[in-house]
């Protein structure tokens, strides 16, 4: 089992397939077949349940449209608020 922060990334990355194909107003099925995908493999990694290869996140942006790092790039992740660590408040310890 893969350690929290890595679980936390790949939900993140999951979340921010799950935006772009929304945006561009792809089903699921649309973007499996768009990426060369079975609907179960491409549901499973938009569910944040497998953890894709470079290539395959590749055939992902590449089906929807989008650059790869619009898909990676790491952010507060709305699922828990969890991001990379920030400096340390003034003042704090």
């Amino acid at each position: 089992m893969p350690p929290d922060r890595v679980r936390a990334r790949r939900l993140q990355i999951a979340d921010q397939i799950r935006a772009a194909r929304i945006r561009v107003r792809y089903t699921q099925e649309v973007t499996a077949i768009r990426a060369g995908l079975s609907l179960d493999s491409y549901n499973r990694i938009e569910q944040g349940h497998a953890a894709p290869r470079i290539d395959t996140l590749i055939r992902i942006a590449d089906a929807i449209g989008v650059p790869l790092e619009d898909l990676v790039r790491e952010r507060p992740h709305p699922r828990d608020g969890a991001g990379p660590p920030g400096p340390p408040a003034p003042g704090s310890p």
